[in-house]
């Protein structure tokens, strides 16, 4: 096993890697499309409080896992040691493929997007040299893939800018990786809690459209819990991203313990915010202001509430920080993953080794390439609706780990036990399957293709097994 990670990282500079990894975008614009599905207040809310709860009580889980192989890799370590390589493999390839290299290029090419508000020249429908429009793809009657707008655009240009500029910081070591991390999360905590303490004080200059949201079609709504189990695709995607300080384990100081406190700390602090941002978005708009914000953009449209035309600008400002600050620890954290698999002969060889500054060179070069290249095709948007629902299921593996673990291996040392085991690992997989069951009968386009998607590892797995380290 690799022994060149330096651990430098304490309890502050994990803690703000999770809440630096998991406030991106997501909280300043998915409550729209989750107002439009449940259309009232107290709904929004409530999926929010959802969130917080399934996110609190994984994190919970994975803090006796990082207690036991308090290793590089996190959950494909866990996910390995527990069901054996081709499982951890099967995490890894997905990781690698879109959970990772796709958020950091959604991630990015918003960052760009974003910066067109202060830069109008840069956008997302300019074309730089040739391109090529797919049309959409009925796979059945019910699954459907596409469209797809393949090429370059100045928003994707910044995007590609932007991450080759991080990957080339964090190749200098994890030091000064962690300090630019520190800096972003704390400015960006600082902007969502001014967010939230000017939306819950201050009056909106129009009042907020009253009542429950009504769609323009009049289209039947879903039943009260399918919608709330649906709607956590945009939820718990802008709270993902909690697991990353289990990646870089190796370089944290009594991971054992340091990771688990990190993970409750991190988790509780972030969801609690978005929780209080969704009650100053309905402070602000209402369901209705919320549901018909411009682009979905429903943290501009709050602030332009309270301070007019100018606070879009201002918001624009705090939500390319948080870009910024996100993308940082998601490129600082993915690189890990790499170098563990490849360990294990399951990833390009060379992606094991470290450099001279103690961190996987290689590995951050390829995640840094197939990120640039996924911005390129257009395709990442689809591709993490359609990996939600496996990202889940390997959350569930793991968190039902714990039970396995505690069955078959109970003499292992346990620095950090699950708090209300055996409740809240159990609660987090009923209401885990919960939302996968209704995400294969009520969105099938996103989830049979991400089963797909998994499933297209396997051969590789099989042609990589021969040089693989046994379980």
């Amino acid at each position: 096993m690799n022994t060149g990670y330096r651990r430098h990282l304490g309890l502050f500079s994990s803690t703000m890697l999770i809440a630096g990894s998991m406030i991106g975008s997501g909280v300043f614009i998915v409550a729209a499309d989750m107002v439009r599905t449940g259309r009232t207040g107290g709904f929004l809310l409530l999926a929010w409080g959802l969130t917080a709860l399934m996110t609190l009580f994984a994190a919970l889980s994975y803090g006796e896992l990082a207690g036991l192989f308090p290793q590089a890799g996190g959950q494909y370590t866990y996910l390995r040691e527990i069901y054996g390589p081709g499982t951890g493999f099967l995490y890894g390839w997905t990781f690698f493929v879109v959970i990772e290299c796709g958020t950091i290029a959604a991630v990015a090419v918003g960052f760009g997007k974003y910066l067109g508000s202060f830069f109008p020249a840069i956008n997302d429908g300019v074309w730089i040299g040739p391109h090529l429009d797919l049309p959409v793809v009925h796979l059945t009657r019910a699954i459907a893939v596409g469209p797809y707008h393949l090429g370059l655009t100045p928003a994707r240009l910044s995007a590609i800018a932007v991450v080759t500029l991080l990957s080339a910081v964090n190749l200098r070591g994890v030091k000064l990786g962690a300090r630019i991390q520190d800096l972003f999360t704390v400015a960006k905590i600082g902007g969502l809690a001014a967010l939230v303490i000017l939306g819950l004080w201050l009056l909106p200059v129009t009042p907020p459209w009253p009542g429950a949201y009504v769609p323009p079609s009049h289209a039947p709504a879903l039943p009260f819990l399918t919608a709330l189990l649906v709607v956590q695709t945009g939820s718990m995607f802008s709270a993902d991203a909690w697991n990353s300080v289990t990646f870089i384990a190796g370089e944290v100081k009594r991971p054992e313990r340091t990771i688990p406190l990190s993970l409750l700390i991190g988790t509780t602090l972030v969801c609690g915010l978005y929780i209080l941002a969704n009650g100053a978005y309905l402070r602000l708009l209402g369901p209705t202001g919320i549901a018909n914000a411009p682009q979905d953009r429903v943290g501009s449209a709050a602030l332009q509430a309270i301070l007019g035309p100018g606070g879009g600008l201002v918001m624009a400002g705090a939500i390319l920080v948080s870009m910024f600050g996100c993308l940082n620890g998601l490129i600082f954290s993915g690189a890990r993953v790499y170098q563990r698999m490849a360990e294990d002969g399951l990833f390009l060889p060379g992606a094991a080794r470290l450099n001279v500054h103690g961190v996987p060179g290689l590995g951050l070069g390829i995640q840094a390439l197939w990120t640039c290249l996924l911005t390129l095709t257009g395709t990442y948007g689809q591709l993490l609706d359609f990996v939600m629902v496996s990202a889940i299921l390997f959350y569930i593996l793991a968190v039902g780990g714990v039970f396995l673990l505690r069955w078959r291996r109970p003499d292992l040392p346990r620095p950090v036990r699950v708090w209300g085991y055996p409740f809240v690992p159990a609660l987090y997989l009923l209401g885990a399957l919960a939302i996968v069951g209704a995400l294969f009968v009520y969105r099938p386009s996103y989830s049979w293709p991400g089963l797909a998607l998994v499933a297209a590892g396997w051969p590789v797995y099989l042609a990589l097994r021969p040089r693989a380290m046994p379980a």
